[in-house]
């Protein structure tokens, strides 16, 4: 089994009841069956679960039972954006009580790395995260986390809230590695949940001007409603970076400083080096592809610089403080909710790898 749990007997939560979890069997398949937790350490929490929703990845590990470089090889608890209310907490435990509402960060990093001396702990070799094999997930009724991976939310943002705080880190994070500011005009390759969120975050780092491209219709019209400043619709043909390239600057009407690319493609990548204006920074934030074809030379002898971005680090704060002030919305991104039966577990997850209307599905626990 996985780490920080097991799927045998009849782990008691609370008043005799079992703590039941969607468990990721094979490909397509996803059940909902008793998750024994660990014992609560002395600087754990224990949370009930309440809002939790579905990114790519997790549909990625469904369909095909791996992402990137990540392979599901045994069954696995699914879900990573996440919050609940605290239910128990460990006897060290200090910043937290039962009742409290948090949203969890989902990485425990070993703090012993010189990655994570640096600071750096996104990086960290032995990250522990949930719903990244072997460690389990957290859609399930309730997980135990250490209390300092737990954000206690204001009173005026909700659980659902607390749960977008996760792919917003991604756009928060995104947002730090490029120094996003007022004089930072912003190109996002990209309408999905990543892109929508790294323009907001953009946004609410002062960027100026933001144009978002996709291939699809109504996430364009989304980020349009989200604030976009413009947007292209591209095709998935290489052959049209050229043209597409010069749609771009017209939309900006001004240089593309820093280009985001929240998909991963050979045809994103390619676009973003070519748009983003000498000088510029490239993020690659999508994992679309894990090999690609693409214009580096080009982009090199422009200095234009290329970053990787994983996950996030230091980022809830600054999220619940952006969804506190009202800087920041996820609201409108939140489109599809379910409950936690078997049934609704399988519509979710085909309603998520669908797509179509479909952004952020969400569960009510």
């Amino acid at each position: 089994m996985g780490k920080g749990g097991m799927s045998q007997g009849g782990d008691e939560k609370g008043e005799g009841e079992v703590n039941m979890a969607a468990w990721l069997l094979g490909v397509n398949n996803l059940k909902i069956q008793p998750f024994i937790l660990p014992p609560l350490g002395p600087y754990d929490v224990r949370v009930g679960m309440k809002a939790v929703g579905i990114c790519g990845s997790d549909v990625h590990y469904l369909k095909k039972l791996r992402c990137a470089h990540f392979i599901v090889k045994e069954p696995m608890v699914i879900g990573h954006e996440c919050a609940g209310i605290i239910e128990e907490v460990g006897i060290e435990v200090k910043s937290l009580v039962p009742g409290d509402r948090v949203a969890l960060e989902p990485g425990i990093s070993c703090w012993r790395c010189q990655l994570c001396k640096e600071g750096r702990y996104n990086l960290c070799p032995d990250m522990k995260f949930f719903a990244t094999p072997p460690v389990h997930g957290s859609l399930a009724n309730q997980v135990v986390h250490p209390a300092d991976l737990c954000f206690k939310l204001p009173d005026n943002v909700s659980l659902e809230e607390g749960a977008m705080c996760e792919p917003l880190s991604v756009g928060v994070h995104a947002c730090r590695r490029a120094n996003i500011g007022p004089e930072s005009n912003v190109l996002i390759m990209g309408a999905g949940p990543i892109g929508l969120v790294t323009l907001l975050a953009a946004r609410a780092f002062g960027a100026p001007r933001i144009v978002i491209v996709d291939v699809d219709d109504y996430r364009l019209s989304v980020a349009k409603d989200l604030g976009a400043d413009g947007i292209v619709k591209v095709s998935t043909n290489t052959q049209d970076v050229a043209e597409e390239v010069v749609q771009i600057h017209k939309a900006m009407g001004a240089r593309v400083d820093v280009t985001f690319d929240c998909a991963g493609f050979d045809k994103t990548m390619s676009t973003a080096l070519s748009a983003t204006s000498a000088g510029g920074k490239v993020c690659l934030v999508g994992m679309g592809h894990n090999e690609m074809m693409v214009p580096l030379t080009p982009a090199a002898a422009r200095e234009v610089d290329v970053l990787g971005v994983f996950r996030y680090k230091n980022t809830w704060p600054l999220c619940i403080e952006f969804l506190r002030s009202g800087k920041i919305d996820v609201k409108p991104l939140i489109t599809h909710r379910f409950g936690f039966s078997q049934h609704e577990v399988e519509e979710a997850f085909e309603t998520s790898a669908r797509g179509g209307t479909a952004i952020k599905v969400m569960f009510n626990l």
